[in-house]
């Protein structure tokens, strides 16, 4: 449940409102990075010829990805909602720019604020999370983190947010870690006015 007023959302975007498929195995293995390894703190590591290289090589499989990207169930019905409500939303993704920009714009999805790993220390660093509660001068316990993998669960704890699981039918062994688990971003409209009749009917 939402254990605060909300203030903010912020979403992933990949498998969260838009598709992927990404092959993470067959990324690492044309990267030599090792399964135990997260792939962007193994790219990080590398010498500044051979990181230029994999970076080189890690955007194309992104852009690859992100012109065959489609908008996900119940985002359009979502951010709706927020607009209505005056909430503001912004997103946070592990993602190239380049690549997060076209999958944007493909499928029209209208978000004013985008975080790449560009712009911050990845998740499941908290960094984007905080600025983003400096940002919209808001307490991050009054934001929501909206996410489909470990790493969103993960920045969401490190930066004191809420946060939501949209699992798409999927079971994963940390959903307990969430503030709240959905099925799709339907369900978190359903979720969000249920929250918002509950502290109206406390005010009154």
């Amino acid at each position: 449940m939402l254990t605060h007023r909300l203030l903010g959302v912020i979403f992933d975007l990949d498998n969260t409102l838009v598709s992927s498929s990404l092959n993470f195995d067959s990324i690492r293995k044309s990267l030599g990075c090792a399964k135990e390894i997260d792939l962007l703190d193994f790219v990080d590591s590398l010498p500044q010829k051979q990181q230029i290289d994999a970076n080189r090589v890690l955007v194309e499989y992104e852009i690859n990805d992100a012109l065959n990207a489609n908008k996900l169930a119940g985002t359009d019905e979502l951010l709706t909602l927020l607009s209505k409500l005056s909430i503001p939303c912004a997103i946070v993704t592990r993602n190239c720019k380049q690549a997060a920009l076209i999958k944007l714009k493909n499928n029209n999805i209208d978000i004013p604020i985008l975080l790449t790993r560009e712009d911050h220390k990845a998740k499941p660093a908290p960094d984007a999370l905080l600025h983003l509660a400096e940002y919209w001068n808001a307490p991050p316990e009054n934001l929501l983190y909206v996410g489909d993998y470990l790493y969103d669960l993960q920045a969401a704890q490190n930066a004191n947010t809420m946060s939501c699981l949209v699992t798409y039918t999927k079971t994963v062994s940390y959903a307990s870690l969430a503030n709240i688990v959905v099925n799709d971003l339907s369900e978190l409209s359903d979720a969000i006015k249920k929250n918002m009749r509950m502290l109206l009917a406390i005010s009154q």
